[in-house]
């Protein structure tokens, strides 16, 4: 699937320069004039990435993006500023944005900036499906198996498992090779790998 490039700006003479460099590079564009015209187009929007003017009437950049961060829209922003306007840039950082480009800038770097900004977005999406997945999977854990799951992500041998739990060794390595099993995991490196991605996007 193309990528979809959202531009906003209010000066139409940027939007159109900005657009053509973005399309002789292969991204669709669609653009706009202001932030509200972009979020109303956001229902029916293919996202990929956002590159907005950081100062613009009505609705700012900064004011974006944390309208998309109150709607959950999980999307890049790249922000364009004006000279002296860093000091807003680097609040839309601290707010999300992947990078932000002082006027005049350079089109190799932005564009560079796109790519890295999708590349990042696809990773993203990529691990939460990933994480999803796992989730089903230890879903149709039963309680023992999970228990024994646990102790052998803390590094645990099956006799200390088997102890813990008071079951037998022999016990323990059936429920080891039935989660294995429903884990779809080839090892227990495996097994931990999965754990960890479960707990470290477990907050996002």
């Amino acid at each position: 699937m193309q990528a979809v490039i959202h531009l906003i700006d209010d000066d139409e003479a940027l939007r159109e320069s900005v657009a053509f460099l973005l399309r002789a590079a292969d991204f669709e564009v669609k653009g706009f004039s202001s932030a509200q015209a972009f979020l109303a187009s956001l229902p029916d929007a293919s996202l990929s990435c956002v590159i907005t003017d950081v100062r613009m009437p009505d609705m700012s950049g900064i004011e974006l993006i944390r309208r998309l961060k109150d709607l959950k829209v999980d999307i890049p922003v790249i922000v364009i500023t004006g000279h002296g306007d860093v000091a807003l840039a680097v609040e839309a950082m601290k707010l999300g944005a992947t990078d932000f480009f002082e006027k005049p800038f350079n089109d190799d770097l932005l564009l560079a900036s796109v790519r890295g900004a999708l590349q990042e977005q696809a990773h993203h999406t990529k691990r939460h499906a990933e994480r999803a997945e796992i989730e089903q999977r230890l879903a149709r854990l039963s309680a023992r198996e999970k228990d024994v799951l646990t102790g052998l992500i803390e590094g645990r041998a099956n006799k200390r498992i088997a102890f813990d739990l008071g079951i037998s060794p022999r016990t323990v390595e059936i429920y080891r090779a039935n989660l294995m099993t429903k884990m779809q995991a080839d090892s227990l490196s495996d097994l931990v790998r999965m754990a960890l991605i479960v707990e470290m996007l477990g907050s996002s």
